[in-house]
């Protein structure tokens, strides 16, 4: 009788090269296997329903091709960087709900005041304020930027108010109990112990309001991936239409996984930031 019981499964040992390929390309198989599909329908099935619905639906190889133009001209890069730009002012100016959630936390008084207004403000949807901030801003940059601001403050603030609602009583008493006074007991204590919560409203907050920018770009705009899209809409174009979707994922990807890695380095003893 073999070593190895019967029945039981022999594992594979890989070698560490390989192994290490594996595990970097395992996450794409599933996408790659879309992408093979999606090229394959494109050849082989919608040319036979309808010639309009097959320009309706560009090929992943179609859309190499025109992104590869894009970038080559510049006009992609343009309208990324414009987004992004936009993106980043918003950001900054929406980085107050971070001290204004910690106070509504720690201090009753600024909680009953504050609550009722974020309550009334909050469920209203960004792209509800846009006819209001063509009006007030007209078209440009600041009328954008209000609107990507509107969707990112509440995810921030709202995790930032439990972050602190949440933190370990046990930890504040013995702060407490040592000396520490209340600025000390915020920054050394309800800071560090609700970063996690904060960091997730951070991530949270980009990518509303990563989508509010592009909501808003197709309205009001002359320039950005939004933009790009709707003027592609226009002519027709509907490979740029996808590669400026497509354009739009990968650069929130990208987004997220930077802070996701800004996450376990300022973070390294919260689990749930890494991930598995």
């Amino acid at each position: 009788m073999s070593g190895a019981a019967a029945g039981t499964a022999v594992p594979v040992i890989l070698p560490a090269r390989r192994a290490n390929w594996y595990r970097r390309l395992k996450p794409l198989v599933l996408l790659a296997g879309l992408v093979v599909l999606w090229q394959l329908v494109c050849l082989l099935w919608l040319p036979r329903l309808d010639r309009q619905i097959a320009i309706l639906l560009p090929s992943p190889v179609q859309l190499a091709s025109t992104a590869g133009k894009l970038i080559a001209t510049g006009e992609l890069p343009h309208h990324l960087a414009d987004s992004l730009r936009r993106e980043a002012v918003a950001f900054a100016l929406a980085l107050w709900a971070v001290p204004l959630g910690i106070a509504m936390g720690w201090w009753r008084g600024i909680h009953q005041q504050f609550y009722p207004v974020v309550e009334i403000l909050r469920p209203i949807p960004p792209l509800a304020w846009i006819p209001l901030s063509i009006l007030w801003f007209g078209l440009g940059d600041v009328q954008n930027e209000f609107i990507i601001f509107l969707g990112m403050v509440f995810p921030i603030l709202l995790n930032t108010l439990e972050g602190v609602r949440q933190v370990d009583r046990n930890l504040i008493r013995a702060a407490r109990s040592l000396g520490a006074g209340e600025a000390v007991l915020l920054r050394r204590v309800v800071l560090k112990a609700a970063l996690p919560q904060i960091v997730t409203g951070l991530r949270v907050g980009l990518g509303f309001g990563w989508m509010a920018l592009v909501a808003a770009e197709l309205v009001g705009a002359n320039s950005g991936l939004g933009f790009l899209i709707n003027d592609a809409r226009s002519l027709l174009r509907t490979d740029i239409v996808v590669v400026g979707m497509l354009a739009i994922g990968v650069a929130g990807l990208t987004i997220d996984f930077a802070l996701r890695g800004l996450a376990r380095w300022l973070l390294p003893w919260s689990q749930q930031q890494g991930g598995r």
